[in-house]
């Protein structure tokens, strides 16, 4: 099984939307950072004589090193590989004090997207040091299965949403069979849907919403690959259409609208150029968006009638 395209979104998610892992990091270690708190992000590379190990992600926030692993089976040596991380991150992150050196380990823990009667709750490893003293270490884990989409929202977890169809994956086959139960997944994406958007309203989450969409249908079409039916049900559900653009090519789309709302401006006079001025058009893109016409953007972007009547239906009137 291709276990990259997980690590891929979730890292992606680290990498560019940070901020969504600090609900995870107060579910797991109990704490209560707010979504604005500062957050650096750590290199993830980290060079060992026997070679290069990658980590998915280490954060520093409010001084504390965390690091997090998204895991797609319930791998029986995870309990070695996170302290030979742990122990790299520490080396890294090493302070100098005269001649003794202090290495703080990071408060880790392993996100299970799979998991099963097995999976423990807690990683544990028994030392030995050389004086016999013993240390145990111990990394808490995360199941995925345990959240449900109530408790996702509830708890503000949104960074487990592309992995939520993994709730579904061993009835994937029979659903496309089964009326009742297709429906009964759709409507869970429905719910998800309403729940999302309402959780991101305003123009400033506007690329979010649509950053983490095109994550759950990315994983929704990797884990409906042979599927077609269930892969189409929920990209419609979740506005594929709509995902495709992206916050980039919005960006885009709406810079040409601007160019185009400038030709035609300095072709037809100011009054029109006004008409169709940067402010009303994004608000209008925006409006689309929202509703689920995106198909109808590149029509406003060159039809000026298209505009008018847009401008119209939704109120969007001449200061």
């Amino acid at each position: 099984m291709n276990n990259t395209i997980f690590d891929d979104v979730f890292r992606t998610m680290i990498e560019k939307m940070p901020y969504l892992a600090v609900p995870l990091i107060n579910e797991v270690f109990h704490t209560s950072y707010s979504e604005n708190v500062p957050i650096v992000q750590l290199r993830n590379e980290h060079q060992q004589e026997n070679g290069e190990i990658i980590t998915d992600s280490c954060l520093k926030i409010a001084g504390k090193l965390y690091h997090i692993e998204c895991q797609s089976v319930d791998d029986t040596t995870m309990a070695i590989r996170m302290i030979e991380y742990d122990f790299s991150i520490a080396i890294e992150n090493a302070q100098k004090q005269g001649r003794k050196y202090r290495m703080d380990f990071p408060k880790s823990c392993v996100l299970y997207l799979r998991s099963g009667k097995n999976t423990p709750d807690f990683l544990e490893i028994e030392m030995v040091l050389s004086d016999e003293n013993i240390v145990h270490y111990w990394v808490p884990t995360m199941k995925l299965e345990t959240y449900t989409r109530n408790s996702i929202f509830e708890k503000n977890l949104l960074m487990l949403l592309p992995f939520y169809i993994m709730r579904y994956e061993k009835d994937i086959h029979e659903m496309s069979e089964n009326p009742e139960m297709f429906q009964s997944l759709l409507n869970d994406y429905e719910e998800i849907r309403i729940n999302l958007e309402r959780e991101l309203s305003g123009a400033d989450k506007t690329a979010l919403y649509m950053n983490l969409n095109k994550l759950i249908i990315k994983i929704a079409d990797y884990i409906c690959r042979n599927e077609k039916t269930v892969r189409k049900g929920i990209g419609e559900i979740m506005g594929g259409k709509v995902l495709e653009l992206e916050s980039e090519r919005l960006e885009r789309l709406q810079k040409e609208a601007e160019a185009e709302a400038k030709a035609i401006g300095e072709a037809r006079g100011i009054a029109i150029g006004e008409a169709i001025g940067e402010e009303r058009l994004s608000t209008l893109l925006n409006r689309l968006i929202m509703d689920g016409r995106s198909a109808e953007i590149q029509s406003v972007v060159t039809n000026a009638e298209t505009r008018k009547r847009l401008y119209k239906e939704y109120g969007i009137l001449p200061e």
